[in-house]
């Protein structure tokens, strides 16, 4: 691909009513570019960001307010945030500014004073941006390309390069953007930036950013191992979470993972980032929701962090193996630490913290029962859709990405819905009539009442020994049930 010196067929909503208003002064900036250059469209949920040269933000905010609502919160950003009456999309129209550091001590995003103005050039605003391949404006009225950075050149390259080498480490987040950008688009990460990056503090990122970060690239990229392994090059994994930075140092027994990184080696990260990549395949083939993908990939990458506290050496099976003992159980307790750290708990009122750690705990668990799978009947599969509360759907996914990761050509499997463990457990819930519904708890608080039970503790226990006994295929009525705790009371 040759760098461009004009996007002769650009254009987006509301491009004709800003160069109506601003004329020449106005330009498109950043990712909507780089995207529309790679991919020939605009993503409608992308921010659309615009710069306005030779013009205050009182001039700005003053010429837009009479067509729809302007909003000042972003003013000590020098952005004005403008939807047109009428109309759903939001903009941002920013001024040019430069950012001046307050302390050369800190790398806090806070410690820069914002300068704006007229007295700004285009070419300096892009300067304080972060990569080259974001550093382009495009002028509205003609569509004609500024790229005093070679950014161009960078997106035909596929490369990220810095922008202005001697203030991009101002901001620690640009590695964790870095990593993104590299996952989503497939870039390649300059070796300059991989350089310098063990001298980046990340220890002033706030934990907000951090996770806003992560979610997106597990998110917004089809291949997440690419992102997380930048991670790892760029000492991210090492800075910021040292216990799956563990697990690149840990090592699995070849013979039950033969599944290696791109040197040879039998860790568990390289199983992991494996896996990862099967569970976003498959969330797609099982049209998961965000919540519910955010869900599974976190515990895919968190389904073994127990392993770096547990694996060791043992003489077995005839000869010396690499073990993991209980790694699932010691897992959790590190998963637990991990998504508190982050202040990971809920998204949209969907239990994301909760959800994940019970996934970690039990994700040998379908493995097991279809192993087991002659003796296994009602009370098995009814228990663990019961532990998981209608989210064993995620366990089974769970398992098939952790069972495949060790197979040759991992993604190369056709439809999952034909694996053999989920045709055997989906056929299972079926047959029993097992689903959320199915296996609400028979008897309740008020049918004990009417037996004489005050509310209390005593009641709690009748109620649990109940259910359990429910789950156990003992009753399937209420009057089964009342009859047995007639005689549980004797």
């Amino acid at each position: 691909m040759k760098p461009l010196k004009t996007l002769d067929i650009f254009t987006f909503p509301l491009k004709d009513f800003f160069i109506e208003v601003f004329k020449e002064k106005i330009f498109l900036i950043g990712g909507t570019i780089r995207d529309y250059i790679l991919y020939k469209r605009i993503d409608r949920d992308r921010d659309i960001d615009l710069v306005v040269i030779d013009h205050t933000y009182d001039e700005i905010e003053e010429k837009l307010k009479s067509f729809g609502k302007t909003n000042t919160v972003g003013k000590s950003f020098a952005v004005v945030k403008f939807t047109l009456r009428g109309c759903d999309y939001n903009f941002d129209i920013s001024v040019p500014r430069r950012d001046v550091k307050r302390s050369d001590d800190s790398h806090s995003h806070k410690n820069f004073i914002i300068d704006s103005g007229p007295h700004i050039s285009l070419k300096e605003d892009l300067r304080r941006r972060d990569f080259t391949c974001n550093s382009i404006a495009l002028r509205l009225s003609d569509n004609e390309i500024f790229d005093p950075f070679d950014g161009m050149e960078a997106i035909a390259e596929k490369r990220i390069s810095m922008t202005g080498p001697e203030t991009f480490f101002d901001d620690p987040l640009r590695l964790l953007r870095g990593a993104r950008f590299a996952s989503v688009h497939h870039f390649n990460i300059d070796p300059e930036i991989y350089e310098n990056a063990k001298e980046v503090r990340l220890d002033e990122l706030s934990k907000e950013r951090i996770v806003e970060e992560l979610f997106r690239l597990l998110l917004e990229s089809q291949q997440p191992s690419r992102g997380l392994n930048e991670y790892w090059r760029l000492t991210v994994l090492e800075k910021l979470f040292p216990t799956l930075y563990a697990l690149s140092l840990t090592i699995q027994d070849a013979e039950f993972h033969p599944e290696t990184d791109e040197f040879g080696h039998h860790t568990v990260w390289a199983h992991t980032m494996i896996a990862m990549d099967i569970a976003k395949k498959i969330s797609r083939s099982f049209k998961l929701d965000e919540e519910q993908t955010l869900a599974l990939l976190l515990a895919t990458l968190l389904h073994d962090i127990g392993k770096g506290a547990t694996t060791q050496w043992e003489f077995k099976r005839g000869r010396m193996t690499v073990t993991s003992a209980f790694h699932d159980s010691r897992g959790v307790e590190i998963a637990d630490a991990f998504l508190t750290d982050l202040k990971i708990e809920t998204r949209k009122n969907f239990p994301l913290k909760e959800t994940v750690l019970k996934l970690v705990k039990y994700h040998h668990r379908i493995y097991d029962l279809f192993r087991n799978r002659e003796k296994i009947g009602f009370k098995a599969i009814s228990r663990l859709v019961k532990d998981l509360e209608e989210h064993d759907l995620l366990l089974l996914l769970l398992d098939f990405a952790d069972r495949w990761s060790r197979e040759p050509g991992p993604l190369n499997f056709s439809d999952p819905k034909e694996d053999e463990i989920i045709k055997w457990y989906t056929r299972q819930k079926e047959e029993f009539n097992i689903t959320k519904e199915t296996i609400q708890p028979i008897v309740m608080g008020r049918h004990l009442l009417l037996q004489g039970i005050p509310p209390g503790k005593q009641m709690g226990i009748y109620l649990n020994e109940l259910y359990e006994r429910q789950l156990d295929g003992e009753f399937s009525t209420l009057e089964e049930g009342l009859e047995i705790f007639r005689g549980m009371k004797k």
